[in-house]
């Protein structure tokens, strides 16, 4: 019984070090306003449904111009995409 608490543990912890992702801490005076990076994810062709602040990172939840689900990371300062999952 201990092993499987265990490996649902284990389970639990590895998936939510997959949901997030590592962006450089820049000073928050040099991250571009959400109102412009919102502005240039969207003329990227991306639907934001949510957008949100995840420690140093942008994160949007949204679709692409394809219409596939998408959950993007993108730097603060340069909006480079860190990390990205994006659905079929």
């Amino acid at each position: 019984m201990l092993k499987i608490a265990v490996l649902v543990l284990a389970g639990a912890f590895s998936t939510g070090a997959l949901a997030s992702a590592k962006c450089v801490a820049h000073p928050k005076a040099e991250w571009m306003s959400e109102a412009d990076a919102k502005a240039k994810i969207e003329a990227q062709g991306y639907t934001i449904k949510k957008f949100k602040v995840d420690g140093n990172c942008y994160e949007i939840y949204g679709t692409t111009k394809d219409g596939k689900k998408a959950e993007i990371y993108f730097d603060t300062k340069t909006l480079d995409i860190v990390k990205s999952e994006i659905g079929k």
